[in-house]
């Protein structure tokens, strides 16, 4: 079973692979310009992977939770997905537990390495 998941953010939207059901691998996040391209190149991202199943992360017990999840769900509607499962998990403190994680790794930057972590996170506690 091929899964992915992905922390959706406004500016970036983490990206992560599990193709054996066991080891999740974060990948390149995906810049996020405007809404549509983002969905286009998810899409593509999920197309060129074969996934079956897709782990979308999503807010909860936080301040603007509710217009988050509502924002979420609607760029999960904009993926237009007809053969993958969709499935939502809890994504709760994953963006500061990746930057734990990741501190002495590399040097935390704009460039979505950490929002990868995140969704890498989510998909793993899914798991």
């Amino acid at each position: 079973m091929k899964i992915a998941s992905i922390d959706v953010g406004l500016k970036r939207i983490g990206v992560a692979l599990c193709l054996d059901g066991k080891i999740v691998f974060p990948q390149d996040a995906i810049l996020r310009k405007n809404r549509n391209q983002a969905a286009r190149d998810v899409k593509a991202f999920l197309k060129e992977w074969e996934i079956e199943q897709l782990v979308v992360g999503l807010p909860k017990d936080g301040a603007s939770s509710e217009e988050m999840e509502r924002r979420i769900k609607h760029f999960v509607a904009l993926l237009e997905l007809e053969n993958i499962e969709i499935f939502y998990q809890d994504e709760q403190g994953s963006s500061m537990e990746a930057k734990e994680l990741t501190q002495g790794v590399f040097r935390h930057k704009r460039d979505g390495k950490i929002d990868s972590m995140a969704a890498k996170i989510i998909l793993e506690r899914w798991l």
